[in-house]
């Protein structure tokens, strides 16, 4: 009878095709999806008054989306990354057809009825999503049913931007964080298949993304400067949006505790409204929005304004709960971020080029809200073609990420994480020694454990499941209470 191990090996190169031409289907749907609702909205607006049309499309579309994630996946919500990495450190979470099912539906109705949200993040939640279930299907060990996971979910990623290594490297620095040969070679395959899925037929990116390969990319020595402080401004602006993006979702949980059908219908109609009301009209066609920035065919005043308008309207559309991704927006931020600091260049000394700044841009604030400046670099140089990028790209997300990270260590994706309370019992937490506690003991009984051995680290349980753990040193600074007198240990993790 064959070992467990040699079924990985034997279903591993099959398993990884199927997942990675699943996911570039779905991928391709979602997209196809997005893009005709889009248009039609877009067209409608130009019909009839937009100050009607937007907002009541925004409306409507919000509601059905919230109410399908709401009836039928309530896990289905936000961007899905912060879900995928949880069930991946262990955590008992729903991943399996359903959540695909109701994250593809919604997410095309949400993101194709105006709400400023990236496809991506549902990408990645598909791709693991179909992994997980197929993998119920197939005999293979624990740490194989991690890895086709992760490779779906780069799939996932690869066939939304067309960019295959980026999908790997998102594996490899932010999911899985593991660097053996299994663990790549698997996301090799899904998200080399799932690009050459979209490709061959015709996804819409693709061709929106001939016009960026066609720009001429150049730089003096003086954009060096501007490069640093591009760096600096991405990581300041992108830790205060990873915060904001807390703020917003405290701010509907504790203040509008109503249905996600109702949340995500009320940013949909906000939303509408202010894309209505902003005096460039191209900015309702959120697909070639990011172009138009780039390729300068919008005034120069406009692009501020469409960052601090975009800027709000993703924390709007996040915060309710809507299914969609927070990459396209951090890009599109990016963009208009550096176009404006290309103009401050041009307005000090008369030179610089807007094409290339925004493009950098692009890289610094995904890098900064993310912290995957590889994952970055090489994001931005599959999708614009252009290795003369790669050397401001390492240079301004570099900076974004050290500056980011003196802020905040955490990346947008472990502040939700962490947030929502999805966590598992990983390697990354509970490396070296450690013994679990349950939460419902007291102090005498944590204070016993202390003496006892000396662990770097205690996993806190309730019910038989990891719910958190405690530093050594954090215990003693908030174990200041009376040792005699019982407590429960949950005053203890509130504090």
């Amino acid at each position: 009878m064959p070992s467990l191990k040699e079924d990985d090996t034997k279903f591993g190169l099959l398993s990884a095709c199927i997942i990675g031409l699943a996911a570039g289907l779905s991928a391709l749907a979602l997209e196809s999806g997005v893009w005709y609702l889009s248009s039609l909205r877009v067209w409608l607006s130009s019909q009839a008054p937009a100050i009607i049309v937007l907002p009541t499309f925004g409306l409507i579309g919000g509601l059905i989306s919230g109410y399908l994630v709401q009836r039928f996946s309530p896990t289905a919500y936000g961007s899905g990354i912060p879900q995928v990495r949880a069930y991946l450190l262990g955590a008992k979470l729903p991943l399996d057809i359903k959540v695909a099912a109701v994250k593809l539906f919604a997410g095309t109705i949400a993101l194709g009825s105006g709400l400023f949200l990236g496809r991506e993040g549902p990408t990645v939640h598909i791709g693991a999503a179909i992994a997980a279930h197929l993998n119920r299907f197939i005999p293979c060990s624990k740490e194989r049913t991690k890895q086709l996971v992760a490779a779906g979910s780069g799939a996932g990623l690869a066939a939304a931007f067309n960019a295959p290594i980026a999908g790997v490297l998102f594996v490899v620095e932010e999911l899985l964080k593991d660097t053996s040969t299994p663990a790549i070679g698997t996301a090799i395959i899904a998200c080399f298949v799932a690009s050459i899925a979209t490709h061959l037929l015709n996804a819409p990116h693709v061709e929106s993304a001939l016009p960026i390969r066609a720009l001429q990319i150049s730089f003096t020595p003086l954009d060096i400067a501007f490069w640093v402080i591009l760096g600096i401004a991405a990581g300041i602006l992108g830790s205060i949006f990873n915060k904001c993006i807390l703020l917003f979702l405290k701010l509907y949980r504790d203040y509008a505790p109503i249905p996600i059908c109702l949340r995500v219908g009320f940013a949909g109609l906000i939303s509408g409204l202010i894309i209505a009301f902003m005096p460039d009209a191209h900015f309702r066609n959120y697909a070639t929005l990011n172009d138009m920035i780039i390729a300068g065919q919008t005034a120069w005043y406009m692009v501020p304004l469409a960052f601090c308008a975009f800027f709000f309207l993703t924390l709007m559309a996040y915060g309710s709960s809507a299914p969609g991704g927070l990459f396209a927006p951090a890009i599109v931020l990016g963009s208009a971020l550096g176009a404006t600091v290309s103009y401050l260049e041009h307005y000090l000394f008369g030179v610089g080029s807007a094409e290339t700044m925004a493009l950098v841009g692009m890289g610094a604030f995904f890098a900064a809200v993310a912290r995957v400046p590889i994952t970055a670099v090489v994001i931005i140089f599959e999708i614009s073609g252009h290795y003369a990028l790669v050397l401001p790209l390492m240079i301004a997300c570099a900076v974004a990420t050290f500056v980011g990270a003196r802020i905040d260590k955490r990346s947008v994706y472990d502040m939700l994480r962490q947030w929502s309370g999805l966590s598992g019992p990983d390697k990354e937490l509970l490396h070296g020694d450690c013994q679990s506690l349950e939460i419902s003991s007291d102090s005498k009984a944590l204070l016993e454990l202390l003496e006892k051995v000396p662990l770097e680290k205690i996993v806190l349980v309730a019910d038989g499941k990891f719910v958190g753990y405690l530093d050594r040193q954090k215990v003693f600074s908030f174990l200041t209470v009376d040792p005699e007198k019982d407590f429960n240990l949950k005053d203890l993790v509130a504090t």
